[in-house]
């Protein structure tokens, strides 16, 4: 498999977000030359509190996508979309999409189709004694496949993990430091058809507070 690098960002500075689209509110600071992202209402709103932050860049179908997460406390959990456009295939960002303000409804039941891989999940109680990974497809609310999670809980950080999300044709694998969490094959019927390039965007869900860096995207090819 060939991989070409075609989007790299440091995550460092305010200037690496220029472009980037904020749905919702949250802090968005560097204080260690990486992006920390932080609710800026609290939490009690509910999904009111959460958000996404876009890249504003199209990507192609086939892609590896790669980033260091650290999470800095508990309570909360983040996902990575990727191949998210319109519905009717228009651009995510199209004024004839219906206005999104971080609430999870608009994301998986709206109007736009994307993958969505949730980790580091430890809003809920269940969540918190058994961690899992999950793959989502929407429109809709599919949970299409499950690993467990190996990152430690926030405490017994001491370092950034890389992250890496892989779709290749119909199939999707998702690793953590290398180690494989799950691979999805989508047969383009159960779920709806097989999703094509799009944006990909961080959703991180109120009150926690983690950090990021080093977004690197790869087109893939034989």
């Amino acid at each position: 498999m060939k991989e070409t690098l075609i989007y790299k960002n440091a995550l460092d500075c305010e200037e690496s977000l220029r472009g980037f689209v904020l749905e919702g509110k949250a802090k968005l600071t560097f204080p260690n030359y990486c992006l920390r992202m932080e609710n800026s209402l609290e939490s009690e709103l509910g999904q009111k509190a959460n958000y996404v932050l876009w890249c504003p860049e199209e990507f192609p179908s086939d892609i590896a996508i790669r980033w260091f997460f650290k999470p800095l406390s508990d309570k909360g959990l983040c996902i990575l979309f990727f191949s998210a456009q319109g519905v009717d295939g228009s651009d995510l960002f199209s004024p004839v999409l219906n206005k999104r303000t971080g609430e999870y409804p608009q994301y998986h039941s709206g109007d736009i189709n994307a993958f969505h891989v949730s980790y580091f999940r430890r809003k809920e109680p269940d969540e918190r004694a058994f961690h899992t990974c999950n793959l989502r497809k929407s429109k809709g609310f599919h949970l299409v496949a499950q690993g467990a999670d190996p990152l430690p809980d926030a405490d017994d950080v001491d370092r950034f993990y890389q992250l890496e999300i892989r779709k290749w044709k119909n199939v999707v694998t998702f690793s953590i430091d290398g180690l494989p969490i799950f691979s999805y094959l989508d047969d383009g019927t159960s779920y709806g058809a097989l999703l094509d390039g799009g944006k990909i965007g961080f959703r991180q869900l109120a009150p926690l507070t983690a950090e990021y860096k080093d977004l690197e995207v790869f087109a893939l090819s034989e």
